[in-house]
């Protein structure tokens, strides 16, 4: 029994005011669950229903330890106060809105017996109500990887994109407490700091086939997300510094935000307002240009800058025939 049985695996979850999503996301995980694994739900001060879901699911499943704080302290020191109730040798720091495929957890024991010191799940993404498929794999490989721990390069080469979405992680517990995490705290990704900040111990496991579906455009702070993109995520990268800047430098510009080009785009997608450019670049130490230019992509219309990112497309397309 569990009650005398130290679990090989946790399934950490941070949530917060997810009472319309998590108890899909334990319907995907209970049945999977054995001996041998726990679930640790960290809930951030949640201000909805979600204490009572999630208290009805631990009523029947004996595996769920359901940790409601006295106040919000964010996603990442959620993370780590679940990482660190956890009594797993693996910790899987799984999203509270994502579903486990059938054979996840197993799948992830059997190769946990390895000793590696970080096991990367592959995932499908589907949309937001689950009704269509986006992507079959989000990682583009056929078979399974192994890097050495002092190739943490190559990984960061191979599969950091993909490593920002935090559920993909399953690592080991020891690693993660002895690593430096307070720096990351406020980042929005606690998981990217602890992995990529130095030589893991051991090797690493790329699992090629999706056991995760992802629900995509769901995430709680898609109103940040100009923020997190354009400056949390490329300072995060770039303090990386036993990465190379030629591999930073292909996944992130430590300065995005100076390149049109990028501004327009988050436009087109809505990320982009006037209130972004009220909070970081009317005080940014930039040429009167600049600020113009970014004002007026600011008050676009959406649907303008769009087509103006299509056109540019366009003739990209057009050149690189020609």
């Amino acid at each position: 029994m569990l009650d005398f049985m130290k679990p090989r695996l946790s399934i950490c979850i941070a949530t917060y005011n997810r009472a319309d999503y998590i108890g899909e996301t334990l319907e995907s995980i209970i049945p999977q669950v054995t001996d041998e694994v726990e679930i640790i739900i960290v809930d951030g001060a949640s201000t909805d229903g979600t204490s009572a879901v999630v208290r009805s699911y631990a009523e029947a499943c004996k595996q769920i330890r359901y940790i409601k704080l006295p106040f919000k302290g964010g996603a990442d020191r959620d993370f780590c106060k679940a990482v660190e109730l956890a009594k797993g040798e693996m910790c899987w720091l799984f999203a509270d809105d994502d579903l486990l495929k059938p054979n996840a957890i197993s799948t992830v024991l059997d190769e946990a017996k390895n000793g590696y010191s970080l096991i990367v799940v592959n995932a499908q993404v589907m949309n937001k109500d689950f009704s269509k498929i986006l992507e079959n794999k989000r990682l583009q490989i056929n078979k399974n990887e192994i890097y050495l721990g002092s190739d943490i390069e190559l990984l960061f080469r191979r599969a950091i994109s993909y490593m920002s979405f935090i559920g993909c992680v399953v690592i080991n517990r020891d690693l993660w407490l002895q690593r430096e995490k307070k720096r990351y705290f406020g980042s929005d990704f606690i998981h990217v700091g602890v992995i990529f900040q130095a030589p893991l111990p051991a090797p690493i496991l790329v699992v090629a086939n999706p056991y995760i579906t992802i629900r995509l455009g769901n995430a709680q702070w898609v109103p940040q997300s100009f923020e997190i993109w354009m400056f949390k995520w490329p300072n995060l990268l770039y303090s990386f510094k036993h990465i190379s800047e030629q591999a930073r430098q292909e996944y992130q510009q430590t300065q995005s935000w100076r390149r049109l080009k990028t501004i327009i785009n988050f436009r087109a997608k809505g990320i982009y307002s006037l209130k972004e450019y009220l909070k970081w670049f009317t005080s940014k130490d930039s040429s009167l240009w600049w600020r113009l230019a970014t004002l007026c992509i600011a008050m676009s219309p959406v649907c303008f800058t769009n087509l103006v990112l299509l056109s540019y497309l366009k003739i990209k397309m057009i050149r690189k025939d020609n």
